[in-house]
């Protein structure tokens, strides 16, 4: 009866869902983890046959960095992210459009899912510029410095008709972070920024960004502090008051870039906790953390 009662409840969100497209970011640390990738993959699959329209976009950070490393490499960063040399771009094309892909692949399939892979350059689904170097300032020497990220690319246009055909025809495209310019120069780009893209191109009603880390936390370091919503107003205040830090900034002032830019609601939550996709998607309590433009979060409270 237990497992009857969790079904009724769920069942408004499965009829609200229907139909619609979400975007799902994975993040690469919970791709390399073998248990993790094979519940996630179970929890799409749920949300698939339950009629949503799946877009899932991959990063893969921890395994380019560990390729870099056993190539001998030293990965360079600035400001969280990969400056992206010549080799570092040739781990990029192995790790993300080959293992990862292949793995993440192999995971759907197993749940039965019919899922398609494929990087940004395929279809010229991402085009992108090379970005342009940055000049700034050293805060420990005051000195004003250049830094070159290389071949990384900033994101001109996202064309979607491959991923709409794929969508209509039943198919989860799986797209991994690189694109190319108008000359077919390849380029890598941040994972999070492509999904946002994509989403924003696709009219996707959700985007989720599932991590490692449980949702926006009211207190840096005590999960149990986890903000369960937010306006795009308060989390940008959140980022200037420093109450977020490191990589959760970008992450976070991406999704507030992603309503502002017409996705309705976006997410960010652990995707190591147990079905954690499910809670989000089919619970009123959800289990991260929703940031949506004003009008959006009254709606929410009044559900």
């Amino acid at each position: 009866m237990d497992d009857v009662r969790i079904l009724t409840q769920a069942l408004p969100y499965m009829k609200a869902h229907k139909g619609r497209t979400f975007v799902v970011k994975l993040g690469g640390e919970l791709i390399e983890d073998g248990e993790v990738l094979a519940s996630l993959a179970r929890d799409l699959a749920l949300a698939h046959h339950v009629g949503i329209r799946l877009a899932v976009v991959h990063g893969g950070g921890p395994q380019a960095t560990d390729l870099s490393k056993r190539l001998g490499l030293t990965p360079k960063f600035f400001e969280g992210r990969r400056i992206t040399d010549a080799d570092t771009l040739e781990v990029a094309k192995m790790v993300f459009a080959g293992k990862i892909s292949v793995d993440l692949l192999g995971a759907l399939r197993r749940e039965g899912l019919r899922a398609v892979g494929f990087s940004g350059v395929s279809g010229n689904v991402i085009e992108a510029v090379r970005r342009e170097p940055k000049e700034v300032t050293d805060p420990e020497t005051g000195e004003n410095r250049t830094i070159d990220f290389g071949h990384v690319g900033d994101i001109r246009e996202v064309r979607v008709d491959l991923l709409e055909t794929l969508l209509d025809a039943g198919y989860v495209p799986v797209l991994s972070s690189l694109g190319a310019d108008r000359e077919g120069r390849v380029m890598n780009i941040n994972a999070d920024t492509v999904a946002v893209a994509v989403a924003v191109a696709l009219g996707a009603d959700k985007l989720l960004v599932l991590t490692n880390v449980p949702g926006v936390l009211r207190h840096p370091g005590d999960p149990a502090s986890v903000i369960s919503a937010l306006t795009a107003k308060e989390a940008e205040a959140l980022a200037r008051e420093g109450t977020l830090r490191g990589g959760m900034i970008p992450k976070v002032l991406n999704l507030v870039d992603a309503v502002r830019r017409g996705v309705a609601r976006t997410h960010i939550l652990s995707g190591t906790a147990e079905h954690g996709l499910l809670t989000e998607l089919f619970t009123k309590e959800g289990c991260g953390t929703m940031i949506t433009l004003e009008e959006e979060h009254e709606r929410y409270l009044s559900e």
